[in-house]
C-alpha cells in the first residue's frame, strides 16, 4: 500500500463524519490526468495521484485529499444527487446554448458552484485552499472570480468583474430556483464557452472533473427515468432530454424486465420508455377472482326451528333436548368454497382506441395510453400476461394484435402505436384472444365506434370482467352505458373533459381494480 493510499484511509473517516456519514464506498487513489482531481463512477470516488502530488508543494497532501472528498460528497448529498435533477439542469442549459458540449460544460460548472458553495458555507473545509492553487484557463478564472466574491476568499484573481458580478446575484442555494438560475448562468458564461469551442477545448473537463451519467448506478438510472417521466411535460420533452445521452443510458441500464430489455447495443425508444416509466409512478393492485363454489353444503349458523321445517337439521345440543318452537335450534347450511386453478389474477386484454379523434401518444401526452399502461402494469406485477388489441379502422387493416406476453417493451410499443384513422373493431379479433381462464378486458376509447352495437352485443353475452373508459360525453357513450347497465360484469367510467383524464381514469381504474 502506497503512502497516498494509507493517508486516504486516515482522511476518509474524518470527512465522512463531517458530512454525517454518507453511504458511499471507500475511495481509491488512481492514476489520472494532472489537471483533473477526481472521478466518480457508480458513487465510487477515485482521486488522481498525479493531481494530489501536483498540489502537494503548495498545500498539505492531507488537505488536498480532504478538499477533493468534500467536493465529491457535496455533489452526492446536495447537487445534483440524482439523475432526474442532473438531466433537467442540463436541459435548461441546452435551451440557452443549443450545443451539447457547451451545455454539459455549463451544467458541470453550475453544479460545482452549488455543491462547493453549500460545502464552504456549511462546514469547515480546505476546499478554498485547493481552488487557490488550481491550474486555470479563462473560464476557470471567471468561475474562481465568482468564488472570490461569494465565499469572501482572496484567490488573487484580477478581471472578470462584470461576469462575476452578474453570477454572484444568482441564488445558488435555493433549489426551487435552480432551473431559472442555470439558464441565467449559461447566458452569462456563453461567450467564454464559445471561445473554448473555437479553440476546441470546450470538451476538456474542469479541474474538479466532469459529471457524466457513469456516476449513477443502473438502479439510480431506472429511478431517475421514472422521476423524469413524471415531471416532464410530455413524451416530446422526455425524448429531447434523453436524445443527447442515449448511448450512456443504454450502456448503464441493465437488460432487466423493468428496463424493458434495453441494454447495450439496443435502440432507445424514448416515447415507449416514457409511458412505461410514467406508469410506474402509479401502483394499482388487481382484484383476485372469486373462489369457485364446491357444490357441497355445511352447517353455517343457527336459527329458530318452526313447525314444518325438517327434523334432520335440528341441533339437539343447543335445543336442550326439546322440540318446541322458539326453543329448538336448527342449522342453516351454506354452499362451501374451494380454491381452484382459476382463483387468482386473470390475464388481461387491453383494447385501446388509436383513431384520429384520439391523441397521438408519440407527440403529446395521451392519458388514454397512460390509463391503459397503468392497468397493464398492475397485471404484469401480478405475474400474469397481457394481450393488446390496438384498433382504428380495423376492417381496413388499421389494427394491431399482440398475443399474450409479459414482455413490457412489446406491450408498451403496441399501446403507443397510432393509426389515426376511423374507428371500427373486429369482434373476431377480441374473440381470438379469449381463453379458458376467461381474461379481464380493459377498454379505453371515445366510443365513437361505427359498429358500437356489435361491441355492446358482444359484452352483453361474454363472461369476462370488463372495465370500459370513454373519453368525452356523446350519444354513443350514452347508448353504451345504457345498454350494458344490467350486466354486473361490465363497469363503465366517463371522462367529461380531457384535462380530467389523469384524475378520473387513474382514480376509477384504481376503484375498479380494488372493488
Amino acid at each position: 500500500m502506497s503512502k497516498l493510499d494509507r493517508l486516504l484511509k486516515e482522511v476518509w473517516p474524518k470527512v465522512r463524519e463531517r458530512h454525517f456519514f454518507p453511504e458511499l464506498p471507500e475511495p481509491d487513489c488512481v492514476g489520472g490526468e494532472d489537471r483533473v482531481g477526481l472521478d466518480i463512477k457508480d458513487k465510487k470516488i477515485s482521486i488522481s495521484e498525479n493531481f494530489v502530488e501536483g498540489l502537494s508543494p503548495f498545500i498539505q497532501t492531507r488537505e488536498v485529499m480532504e478538499g477533493l472528498l468534500d467536493h465529491a460528497i457535496s455533489h452526492y448529498m446536495y447537487c445534483p444527487w440524482d439523475l432526474s435533477s442532473h438531466l433537467r439542469l442540463y436541459g435548461e442549459a441546452k435551451k440557452v446554448l443549443k450545443n451539447k458540449e457547451m451545455a454539459q460544460k455549463a451544467t458541470d460548472y453550475f453544479m460545482d458552484v452549488v455543491a462547493d458553495t453549500n460545502c464552504v458555507l456549511q462546514r469547515e473545509t480546505p476546499l478554498p485552499k485547493v481552488y487557490r492553487h488550481l491550474k486555470r484557463d479563462n473560464l476557470d478564472e471567471a468561475i474562481h472570480a465568482l468564488y472570490q466574491k461569494i465565499w469572501g476568499v482572496d484567490f488573487g484573481i484580477k478581471g472578470h468583474e462584470e461576469i462575476s458580478k452578474k453570477l454572484s446575484r444568482l441564488p445558488y442555494l435555493d433549489k426551487s430556483l435552480w432551473h431559472k438560475s442555470i439558464r441565467r448562468f449559461a447566458r452569462v458564461i456563453q461567450s467564454l464557452l464559445e471561445e473554448e469551442d473555437e479553440e476546441d477545448t470546450v470538451s476538456r473537463p474542469n479541474p474538479m472533473g466532469s459529471h457524466s451519467l457513469q456516476q449513477y448506478s443502473s438502479q439510480e438510472i431506472e429511478q431517475g427515468l421514472k422521476d423524469l417521466a413524471r415531471d416532464s411535460g410530455g413524451p416530446s420533452d422526455f425524448q429531447e432530454l434523453l436524445s443527447d445521452f442515449q448511448d450512456e443510458i443504454l450502456e448503464a441500464m441493465e437488460p432487466t424486465e423493468s428496463s424493458m430489455g434495453l441494454g447495450q447495443g439496443r435502440s432507445l425508444e424514448a416515447d415507449t420508455l416514457y409511458y412505461m416509466k410514467l406508469a410506474e409512478n402509479y401502483s394499482l393492485p388487481v382484484r383476485k377472482k372469486p373462489m369457485k363454489k364446491s357444490g357441497s353444503l355445511y352447517p353455517h349458523h343457527h336459527s329458530p326451528w318452526e313447525v314444518g321445517k325438517p327434523y334432520q337439521d335440528i341441533d339437539p345440543w343447543t335445543s336442550f333436548g326439546k322440540i318446541m318452537p322458539g326453543i329448538t335450534q336448527t342449522w342453516q347450511r351454506m354452499e362451501g368454497e374451494v380454491f381452484s386453478r382459476e382463483e387468482g389474477t386473470p390475464d388481461c386484454i387491453i383494447i385501446i382506441d388509436s383513431s384520429g379523434s384520439m391523441v397521438n401518444p408519440r407527440k403529446n401526452l395521451s392519458y388514454a395510453v397512460l390509463g391503459a399502461a397503468c392497468a397493464c402494469d398492475a397485471y404484469l406485477r401480478n405475474d400474469v400476461k397481457v394481450a393488446v388489441y390496438n384498433f382504428s379502422d380495423a376492417q381496413a387493416g388499421g389494427c394491431l394484435v399482440l398475443p399474450y406476453t409479459r414482455k413490457r417493451k412489446e406491450i408498451y410499443r403496441a399501446l403507443c402505436h397510432y393509426f389515426g384513422g376511423g374507428t371500427r373493431l373486429l369482434m373476431e379479433e377480441i374473440e381470438g384472444l379469449q381463453s379458458e381462464q376467461v381474461p379481464d378486458i380493459f377498454l379505453i376509447t371515445d366510443m365513437q365506434i361505427t359498429n358500437l352495437e356489435l361491441l355492446i352485443e358482444y359484452f352483453n353475452r361474454c363472461e369476462n370482467r370488463v372495465t370500459a373508459v370513454h373519453i368525452g360525453e356523446n350519444s354513443q357513450a350514452k347508448v353504451f352505458q345504457r345498454s350494458v347497465a344490467v350486466r354486473n360484469n361490465v363497469s363503465v367510467y366517463a371522462v367529461e373533459k380531457r384535462e380530467d383524464i389523469p384524475r378520473i381514469v387513474l382514480g376509477k381504474v384504481r376503484e375498479y381494480l380494488l372493488s
